[in-house]
């Protein structure tokens, strides 16, 4: 017969256990001081907080959220009840579906003349844009390695470089540039510990865009220095009035020596399906998939079979033309809007988004964000949540109906008359 272990007698001030002896347990320490240093270095989100005390407050008119107000185009939302009724509930390859991958080399074939990359080799689908680019950094990261990220931009950019244990080199952007990156402060920033540049056009959260010109520099800049270049370009569909989107990787030498990131939520108002893509060099792309079968193993069935509709039946571009004519429309309105109130804005030619400045006020923009919110109901996000040259700036996203627009506002001119 098997003899029972007696079971430890615990209190407050001892710990028996089976030897018999009495110890005194350690004091439990906190857990704060637990936290990795690389965590500990990443801020909280500046957006966040403004949508948290938003939630809490009624008749609030939201600018906040960079989310399209479409639901998923019918055809998308077809193949998605189609995948799921045919069964369709395993995993599917690491690197996602071949045919989804075949299509986004295809599509961007067409859409900008993109390098003819291999599908198997160079290509890898990803839970949304954001793990793309955090399996990036990871793979291509050391300690201390730097990357120049001109500002402001998205939020991960930064979280992205420093939880990889890398070092941002931040360069600020300008309402004087339409917040177009200066070349030459790439050029003055780089040191011996870099090691990439990432540029996110159309931006959020300015809205800016670069045209070819700009960008070709920074090609030149980075073969010279033999960097890499990361290239978020999920807004690429969304661009207004004369400008046509450039894919960095089409650039003359710049398809070995650049990762390019899209994926489905802006262009396809697909935010809540979770697909992006990674396309680049094998080893870059392999060092990636390496990371992510690890951390993910495969995007969502159901998603990629929807993001292979988006991209191939030929019923979704008109919803995407209507989409982006709808963003257009509202562009101009916000835009005018803000400029008649006194807050001064640049013409944003890509995404959805407006960067007014809110000088005229003589707040500083976290007490603009604040006090609008409070006395006005409106959410704006203050410009300085998206790094250096955001200061004296708020994004307002303007993927929100014309009615609650012009409701924002209509309740912006009434507070700015009290400020002024």
């Amino acid at each position: 017969m098997l003899k029972s272990t007696p079971t430890p007698v615990i209190d407050s001030q001892t710990v028996t256990p089976s030897n018999g002896k009495n110890v005194t347990p350690r004091r439990l320490r906190e857990h704060s001081t637990r936290i990795s240093r690389r965590v500990n270095a990443v801020p909280p989100s500046g957006i966040r907080r403004y949508f948290d005390i938003a939630a809490t407050m009624e008749d609030v008119v939201s600018l906040g959220i960079g989310e399209p107000d479409f639901v998923t185009p019918a055809p998308i939302l077809q193949a998605g009840v189609a995948s799921l009724q045919a069964g369709h509930t395993a995993y599917t390859s690491n690197a996602g579906m071949i045919e989804l991958r075949e299509a986004v080399v295809r599509k961007l074939m067409q859409l900008y003349g993109s390098p003819a990359y291999d599908p198997e080799q160079e290509a890898l689908i990803t839970v949304g844009v954001s793990e793309a680019m955090y399996l990036i950094m990871q793979a291509l990261l050391d300690e201390g390695d730097e990357v120049i990220v001109p500002q402001p931009c998205f939020v991960s950019y930064t979280a992205g470089v420093l939880l990889a244990g890398g070092t941002v080199v931040d360069i600020p952007t300008y309402a004087a540039d339409d917040f177009r990156v200066r070349p030459s402060a790439i050029e003055a920033a780089i040191t011996p510990r870099t090691k990439a540049i990432l540029i996110g056009f159309p931006s959020n959260p300015t809205g800016a865009v670069m045209d070819r010109e700009g960008l070709a520099e920074i090609a030149r800049i980075a073969e010279e220095h033999d960097l890499i270049v990361i290239s978020d370009e999920i807004y690429d569909r969304l661009v207004y009035g004369d400008h046509r989107h450039v894919m960095f990787a089409a650039l003359p030498g710049m398809r070995e020596r650049t990762v390019h990131l899209g994926g489905m939520s802006k262009d396809y108002a697909m935010t809540g399906w979770r697909v992006g893509y990674a396309l680049g060099p094998a080893d870059l792309i392999g060092a990636m998939r390496k990371v992510h079968q690890y951390l993910i193993m495969s995007a969502s069935t159901v998603g990629q079979e929807a993001a292979l509709a988006a991209i191939t039946d030929p019923r979704v571009e008109a919803y995407v033309e209507e989409m982006r004519a709808s963003y257009d429309t509202r562009r101009r309105l916000i835009v005018d809007g803000l400029n008649e109130i006194g807050l001064t804005c640049f013409e944003p030619r890509g995404a959805f988004y407006a960067f007014p400045s809110v000088a005229r006020t003589g707040l500083d923009e976290h007490e603009f964000a604040e006090r609008l919110l409070a006395e006005e109901r409106v959410a704006v996000i203050p410009g300085s949540a998206f790094g250096r040259g955001g200061e004296g700036h708020v994004r307002c996203a303007y993927a929100a109906s014309l009615e609650n627009i012009e409701k924002a506002l209509e309740r912006m001119a009434r507070f700015v008359r009290r400020y002024s």
